[in-house]
């Protein structure tokens, strides 16, 4: 039996072994495409870690600029053939350097605000929300964009600011109830998880998300004290927040009788299937957080086992789905999606040439590693071009962003739109 050092045991070096650097990944992976680097893609990265583990790189920092520009897709893990978990291997390295990592005073603030008082208070969220819709409400958004003061943000924020949709006003936001029975015999009943940049800039989609199961016969309940996945503190190494998050989730949903816990974003729901992960050594909650994600489905998986959505309204357009990677390569949810987009009359679905390429979104990638992000998006949406859809459907909040993006960069704006599956869904089914 082999004695590993505390240090392999952070890193996960049980898990780089299974590594056999066959090169399945590298074609798949958003980051060697761009960079064209073996240190940028999957395998060249598991060595890295593999490097520092056994005391080959003294310095653990040397390894940090290519573990940061990790996209997180996971693509890897869905085409290695010895079943590498990457997200492990990543997730552990990203733990470790978080440890080694120094942020400036400035940096450290924004960060504690963003992952301490914003992501997880819902009602700080939803603040944030009714304080955009007032921006756009006054006119002050079409005097700022008119005058390009915008422009001057920092962190490109100014162009990822035209991208924000209509948000609703604070009194259509207080008309969601907190339980939402259907007209007929529910079929099933299941808690809605809200997500906190869906309810706080898409609530509109969660709105949406609620009357789509109402229509299918699915009784809803929306828990009062539900929190943050957790998946961007987990994506930037902020693992005991995560576990906080984590636990608080797991207490509140738990109390619920539900056949299921449903969620509409792709990333939101990867990171609730993987709570039984992020909590296997906690003895409290390790058999609570295998039952919680035995209930996790997206909102697709039940809307399709729910059945016979009346999608009355043809839609008659060319479209063409972006796949969300953390839904595909994580949550595994690949075949619904596509079946409702099929089952809308009027549609002609035009597959991408690469389907299953991220986008380049990969949380908040895009503001901190912006270059990177739109190098990827850049080829993402050659390949959409080339579907002549005028209209991208996406299943993740991140997704959606970087698409309205991709069609603002390619001077599409008016031509092309991008939107949420349940925003066509609704639109079909006649749902305002």
């Amino acid at each position: 039996m082999i004695l590993l050092t505390e240090l392999q045991k952070e890193l996960r070096y049980d898990l780089t072994n299974a590594c056999v650097q066959c090169g399945y990944c590298l074609p798949v992976c958003p980051t060697y495409m761009t960079m064209e680097r073996e240190t940028h893609s999957p395998r060249g990265r598991i060595n890295l870690v593999k490097m520092v583990a056994e005391g080959r790189i003294q310095d653990i920092t040397q390894i940090m600029e290519p573990l940061e520009l990790c996209v997180g897709c996971r693509a890897c893990e869905t085409a290695c053939p010895t079943g590498v978990q990457y997200g492990k291997i990543h997730e552990a390295a990203k733990i470790v350097l978080a440890k080694h990592k120094k942020y400036t005073p400035t940096v450290k603030m924004i960060r504690n605000v963003l992952f301490k008082k914003v992501f997880p208070k819902q009602k700080v969220m939803v603040s944030l929300g009714n304080l955009i819709w007032l921006y756009q409400k006054s006119g002050l958004q079409k005097v700022l964009q008119k005058t390009q003061i915008l422009d001057r943000f920092p962190n490109h924020l100014g162009e990822f600011e035209r991208t924000l949709p209509p948000l609703p006003s604070i009194k259509e936001r207080k008309m969601v109830g907190k339980h939402i029975l259907p007209e007929q015999k529910p079929k099933l009943k299941v808690a809605f998880f809200q997500g906190c940049v869906m309810e706080g800039i898409y609530q509109r989609i969660n709105r949406l998300t609620i009357e789509l199961l109402k229509l299918a016969g699915v009784e809803v309940i929306i828990p009062k004290k539900q929190t943050c996945c957790g998946a961007l503190h987990a994506h930037s190494g902020e693992h005991n927040q995560a576990l906080e998050l984590a636990k608080q989730n797991i207490d509140v949903f738990s109390q619920l009788d539900v056949d299921y816990i449903v969620n509409n974003a792709g990333g939101c729901g990867a990171a609730l299937v993987e709570y039984d992960h992020l909590l296997e050594n906690d003895p409290d909650y390790k058999e609570k957080a295998k039952v919680f994600v035995s209930k996790v489905r997206d909102i697709s998986q039940i809307l399709v086992e729910a059945g016979n959505l009346p999608l009355q309204y043809p839609i008659n357009e060319t479209v063409t789905y972006q796949r969300s990677c953390h839904m595909t390569n994580v949550q595994k949810v690949k075949d619904e999606p596509l079946q409702l987009i099929q089952s809308i009359p009027g549609l002609k679905l035009v597959e991408m040439e690469r389907p299953n390429m991220c986008c380049g979104s990969g949380g908040i990638y895009n503001l901190i590693h912006y270059e990177e992000s739109m190098k990827i998006l850049s080829l993402k949406m050659d390949t959409v071009k080339d579907t002549h859809a005028t209209t991208i459907i996406t299943t993740n909040p991140g997704c959606l962003i970087q698409m309205q993006k991709g069609i603002l960069n390619e001077g599409l704006k008016g031509k092309v739109r991008a939107v949420h599956l349940v925003e066509l869904l609704a639109e079909s089914a006649g749902i305002e």
